[in-house]
């Protein structure tokens, strides 16, 4: 048993994490969801990890995000995120993508190399073309909901996307899942309804509908996110 996950194998046994170090999870978008869920997933054994968004670390990521430090500020979230699971993991296998998810840099990636992927974008176009391209590859694929204006993290629930509700980016993930045939997703969301603005609100906020955000909520969702992939991964039946 190796020191760094005797604890986890304590649960999961040795069988299962030779099966997580055997794996590799494509995770979209390494913001305050998708960065929880690369941490878990380092810190749980996944042995191999595709890492997938062309933003770089801002001042603004600083209240949410666990790879954004003051030393990151300017680079790419994947490299911010590569060293941090290295420093973690150093035998995980990490491959970085500088780029967004989009119909048209979809090519870029042959979902059969994955054992599981995680969306955890912004943009609906981005989320549906992940979720297709996971369905027709017959791979796992779990989608994260908005955590954005949202303050309650005890509200988050895993759940199909079609017993979604409240959510405004569920509902809208509903129709267009439904319009393409994809008969189950399954999706981290919260019940919560969006909370107002209450800071300044500035004209520019107003116009690119920027959400606020905590340190609680998105990280609790990709470590449910997470959760639900290790568990999946050892077999352990749904709750």
């Amino acid at each position: 048993m190796s020191e760094e996950f005797q604890r986890t194998e304590l649960l999961y046994g040795k069988e299962a994490m030779e099966r997580f170090f055997k794996c590799r999870v494509a995770v979209f978008g390494i913001g305050g969801v998708g960065g929880y869920v690369v941490e878990a997933l380092a810190r749980s054994g996944i042995g191999a990890l595709d890492l997938i968004d062309n933003d770089t670390v801002c001042l603004s990521n600083l209240n949410r995000q666990i790879i954004a430090t003051h030393s990151t500020l300017g680079e790419y979230k994947v490299d911010a995120a590569a060293r941090r699971i290295h420093d973690i993991f150093k035998e995980c296998q990490v491959r970085t993508h500088r780029t967004f998810y989009l119909p048209d840099t979809q090519d870029q990636f042959d979902f059969c190399d994955y054992d599981y992927a995680v969306d955890a974008i912004d943009t609906v176009t981005g989320k549906l073309t992940i979720i297709e391209n996971a369905k027709k590859a017959g791979v796992p694929v779990i989608s994260s909901m908005g955590a954005g204006n949202k303050v309650n993290p005890g509200a988050l629930e895993v759940a199909d996307i079609y017993d979604t509700s409240v959510c405004p980016l569920a509902k809208v993930m509903r129709r267009e899942c439904r319009k393409r045939g994809i008969d189950s997703l399954k999706v981290v969301y919260s019940r919560e309804k969006p909370v107002l603005h209450k800071g300044t609100v500035t004209e520019d906020t107003v116009r690119r509908s920027i959400p606020g955000s905590t340190a609680f909520v998105p990280s609790v969702a990709g470590l449910i996110i997470a959760g639900e992939i290790i568990n999946d991964l050892a077999g352990v039946p749904a709750h």
